[in-house]
């Protein structure tokens, strides 16, 4: 949910103004603002008699001594300043009203004294922010019901689109999310971004306000069908399992398994167990935008909710039925659950799906089997990706001990050498060498024309900056199988069109 206006200029107020030193100076906005209610009770019983005082002055961003009143939530200074025809609908220069900032408090008794004095109850700010859909992002269900009763408008939108039930949503406030749809406001229509309230309360791991859009009768399984498109922009069929998956409400996502939700459910692109694979490890770089792992909420770890997974029936052998695929890229057609894992070396997510009995030599669409992807298959942005060398090496041993081929060739020339190039990793490559990686198996060149030299000189898609470790490594593992290595090649030109091409030996 973006910030308020007002969050804005009141930080800017507090940081700029400085009050003058002489106190006998001040007036009524700087008393207030200072908190001094008796000099300032005094200097308006003067007003009476002499009429010098302008009970509306401002200070240079418009506040008035109203505004620091209901700042400072002084019901008896605000029912002062009112008695002496303080305006209530005063604006700052934000446009910040006394009634935004007192729904902001959640003062009831406030909220109530600037209403009786003929404050518009569907006052807007710049953005469109009513103060019902403030008092709903606090969550004060006294000040909600009395904005009701002065005709505040239940499904009023701001400029995104968002009216007052998803500011209560995202911020948790059950309570106020039942008090407003027994007002009427509609929840179901969708954002351009594909979300509902019930989505906002999914994403931020509100169990409780979940449960009322659920006792509402919201399909458990519905799902997010955005218009609109960006990083930050769910998959479109995003279900609210998925969506707290991503964010780390695993705890959330059992509640969500218990009340119907598909464990196998794959309208995204993906299934919650394939999903898990980047939320415990996500990337640096590639196409997951370099989030850090979510902070999530509850008491279930990633792990206990695989075990859930699988008790609700999902299936640890499932198979993506879609996937990009190309140069470099490990192609998510086809992977299954334990496949990702490996790619992100996660081997305490692999283990716990060998235990649920997941095949750890099913391959993806171009025959590419978890080994690959384990030793550095796929890798777009060496340094980037998801899974330590030591990592990987492990992911790699744990496989071979499974009875894995260190010498398996993918659909596109690919194998176990190449990966360790992609991924720029110099160990890998020894560790290959000293357990059996045939060299007139892997020192050819793939579907693209590159050799695992290759690749580390920089002939590889994204990142084609030259290897100086793993370009030492494979000679080194090409001298130890008797192989004299090609002189150095030239530097890959600047790729045009994704045409990466080794350029000839003399």
């Amino acid at each position: 949910m973006s910030k308020t206006f007002f969050q804005h200029s009141v930080l800017v107020v507090l940081m700029l103004f400085v009050p003058p030193a002489n106190a006998d100076d001040v007036n009524a906005v700087d008393m207030a603002e200072r908190a001094d209610w008796k000099q300032l009770a005094t200097l308006l019983d003067k007003n009476i008699t002499d009429k010098d005082v302008d009970i509306n002055a401002t200070q240079p961003d418009g506040m008035t001594a109203l505004h620091w009143a209901v700042w400072h939530d002084n019901c008896d200074a605000v029912s002062l300043l009112l008695q002496h025809q303080a305006n209530a609908s005063a604006r700052t220069l934000y446009d910040v009203t006394p009634l935004s900032i007192a729904c902001l408090n959640g003062n009831t008794d406030i909220v109530g004294q600037l209403l009786k004095a003929g404050v518009d109850s569907n006052d807007v700010k710049p953005g469109s922010e009513t103060p019902l859909m403030t008092a709903a992002r606090t969550g004060r269900r006294e000040v909600i019901d009395m904005l009701l009763q002065h005709k505040a408008a239940v499904n009023a939108k701001e400029r995104s689109g968002q009216s007052a039930i998803s500011w209560a949503a995202a911020e948790g406030h059950a309570d106020v999310v039942s008090l407003l749809i027994k007002a009427g406001a509609e929840f179901q229509t969708p954002l351009k971004s594909g979300f509902t309230p019930f989505f906002f309360a999914v994403r931020e791991g509100h169990l409780d306000v979940v449960d009322v859009f659920l006792a509402t009768g919201v399909d458990v399984n519905s799902v997010m069908e955005p218009e609109a498109k960006g990083p930050r922009v769910p998959r479109n069929g995003t279900s609210a399992l998925l969506l707290a998956i991503e964010n780390g409400h695993f705890e959330l996502a059992v509640h969500l398994l218990n009340a119907g939700a598909e464990a196998n459910d794959q309208r995204s692109g993906f299934t919650a167990l394939h999903v898990l694979s980047w939320v415990r490890k996500p990337n640096f770089g590639d196409d997951l935008d370099g989030d850090p792992p979510p902070i999530g909420s509850g008491n279930i770890t990633s792990l206990q909710l695989v075990t859930e997974l699988v008790r609700h029936g999902a299936d640890v052998n499932s198979k993506l039925k879609a996937g990009r695929s190309g140069k470099g890229r490990l192609n998510r057609k086809g992977a299954t659950p334990f496949l990702l894992a490996a790619d992100t070396a996660d081997v305490p997510f692999m283990k716990l799906l060998l235990q649920h009995g997941a095949d750890p030599f099913l391959a993806n669409a171009d025959n590419c089997p978890p080994i690959l992807a384990a030793a550095g298959i796929g890798t777009m942005a060496p340094g980037e990706e998801a899974g330590t060398e030591d990592e990987a090496i492990e992911a790699v041993q744990l496989l071979l001990d499974l009875g894995a081929d260190i010498n398996a060739v993918d659909s596109n020339g690919e194998t176990t050498m190449h990966g360790a190039a992609y991924k720029s990793l110099p160990k890998m490559v020894q560790f290959l060498a000293d357990h059996g990686a045939n060299v007139k198996i892997w020192n050819t060149k793939n579907k693209y024309g590159w050799t695992p030299l290759l690749i580390a000189e920089g002939y590889r898609p994204g990142n084609f900056k030259p290897a100086a470790a793993t370009i030492e490594a494979v000679r080194s593992a090409m001298m130890q199988a008797g192989i004299e290595p090609p002189p150095p090649t030239a530097p890959r030109p600047t790729p045009v069109n994704d045409q990466y091409a080794p350029k000839k030996q003399k």
